[in-house]
């Protein structure tokens, strides 16, 4: 995968589309408590899914990774890379229309399978959330944080600063940058 410069990952065909961070680093820095693909029982499916994450198994992600990095059944903060808990719930994402049936287990299924190569009706769909959440001109949390960071005269790296907004940040795959700042 290509990166440019700033360590963005370039995506020829989304240009829009500018995360830092690779599914494979995200979830071994730790995300989503180790819960991430769980077994789960999926509301647009219909029916229980477990061992999803085997998709990705012969890319080597998960190769030394203990199994509470990916499939825990119970949450654990401390897996986090920041330790704390951001996000919703697999309830609120079916509640809130996020969940589709491609991608049973949501968007970092969907970054997964893209990151991959799969392109699918709901790229643009799942850009435009990344963009709202995190990207470069939209992006409301990223820009809440360099605003924080701002406000106090701090550094990029202060991970003091908005831990639970940082950890989001990182599920969304993007992890804040000296150039964020300026």
């Amino acid at each position: 995968m290509l990166r440019g410069k700033d360590k963005t990952l370039i995506f020829h065909d989304h240009p829009e589309f500018t995360p830092n961070v690779t599914p494979e680093e995200m979830f071994r820095a730790g995300v989503f408590g180790g819960t991430y693909f769980r077994p789960i029982y999926s509301k647009v499916l219909k029916c229980h899914l477990e061992n999803e994450h085997k998709e990705f198994q012969s890319l080597g992600w998960w190769k030394n990774l203990p199994d509470t990095y990916i499939t825990s059944t119970i949450g654990d903060t401390s897996i986090n890379f920041f330790g704390v808990k951001a996000g919703s719930s697999l309830d609120e994402w079916h509640k809130n229309g996020w969940i589709r049936e491609q991608d049973p287990y949501g968007c970092v299924q969907w970054y997964c399978r893209f990151y991959n190569g799969r392109r699918s009706k709901d790229d643009m769909w799942q850009i435009d959330r990344w963009n709202k959440y995190t990207g470069p001109t939209q992006g409301r949390w990223k820009k809440n944080l360099v605003n924080k960071i701002k406000k106090v005269c701090s550094t990029y790296n202060d991970y003091t600063i908005s831990p639970v907004i940082r950890q989001g940040l990182l599920q969304w795959a993007y992890v804040l940058t000296p150039s964020d700042l300026y």
